[in-house]
């Protein structure tokens, strides 16, 4: 039977997030991260151990010490794609692949993802995968980047590719919108599904700066049907051409949006709540809202 399609390179991935260590842009990361502390905090209960799943530089933890939430989290695993991220810091650390997580069935009880997720070719398998390594009832928080991100570069990028080539392909990775995302969690079996999202709007002085951000997130497209047509100078100056045309405020700024979509999943447990039967309800909707209750058939009076 075959497996999901391949879309990312993930090798070529892992590279590339090996040299945006040496100088990670990480303020999505950070925001991402400070999230999903703030959101730790609203649950009352601890966590003996817990894994951050594409820990980069390390944000997650760096929020959590910071938190009222670091006294409910016992042990915490940093893992990454790339050693390189995960060098030079303290704690405890695992090279990992979120397509193939190292972890025994039922031994978790918390696994938080921040920006990392959106680069598996199988992301429902991934859910799957923490869904079993957590413990009944145990917390999964993800946040990844959702639909809307790089809306602008990426319609820029299209039209200038058209317009010199007759015809364009894939440049930016696609990405789910908050929709998707809760499917998909149910789909992968977690119970209380919850998905939303976080529009950020960043500034830059021209598009290039845009794209070195990217590249020192580690963000560079690595789909595979578009690592064959490499970005050439001459498309490049047109896509900043009419990225500065469409989309410059008016001190002549340019607007990048980023879309991070934050998830909620628990393990099922039988202690968990429940929705109601159909027919189960004690009370009449009509006699709630306080109407008439008709039949299908019986127009509405003047």
């Amino acid at each position: 039977m075959a497996g999901p399609p391949r879309l990312f390179d993930r090798e070529l991935h892992r590279r590339r997030l090996g040299r945006a260590a040496r100088r990670y842009a990480g303020f999505l990361k950070h925001r991402a991260a400070d999230d999903l502390v703030q959101r730790l905090e609203a649950v009352k209960r601890d966590f003996a151990i817990a894994i951050d799943l594409g820990a980069r530089d390390g944000a997650f933890a760096a929020a959590l010490a910071k938190s009222d939430a670091a006294a409910k989290v016992g042990f915490l695993v940093e893992t990454d794609l790339s050693e390189a991220m995960l060098a030079g810091r303290a704690g405890s650390r695992v090279v990992a692949d979120e397509e193939r997580l190292p972890f025994a069935p039922e031994s978790l009880d918390l696994v938080v993802s921040s920006l990392a997720l959106h680069w598996t070719n199988d992301f429902v398998g991934a859910l799957i995968q923490i869904r079993e390594a957590l413990k009944p009832d145990g917390l999964f928080l993800g946040a990844m980047l959702g639909g809307a991100t790089l809306m602008e570069l990426r319609g820029s990028l299209l039209t200038a590719e058209l317009e010199l080539a007759g015809g364009a392909g894939p440049r930016v990775s696609p990405f789910a919108d908050a929709f998707d995302a809760a499917q998909l969690l149910q789909r992968a079996g977690f119970a209380l599904p919850v998905a939303d999202v976080d529009r950020v709007t960043v500034r830059y002085d021209h598009a290039f700066a845009l794209m070195t951000d990217l590249r020192a997130m580690g963000e560079t497209n690595v789909l595979f049907e578009g690592l064959g047509r490499p970005l050439s100078r001459r498309l490049a100056a047109r896509t900043a051409e009419l990225y500065a045309e469409r989309f410059a405020d008016p001190d002549g700024r340019l607007v990048a949006t980023f879309e991070i979509l934050t998830l909620t999943g628990w393990s099922p447990h039988a202690s968990q709540q429940k929705p109601l039967r159909p027919g189960s309800a004690r009370i009449r909707l009509a006699d709630a809202l306080g109407v008439k209750e008709r039949g299908a058939g019986e127009r509405a009076g003047r």
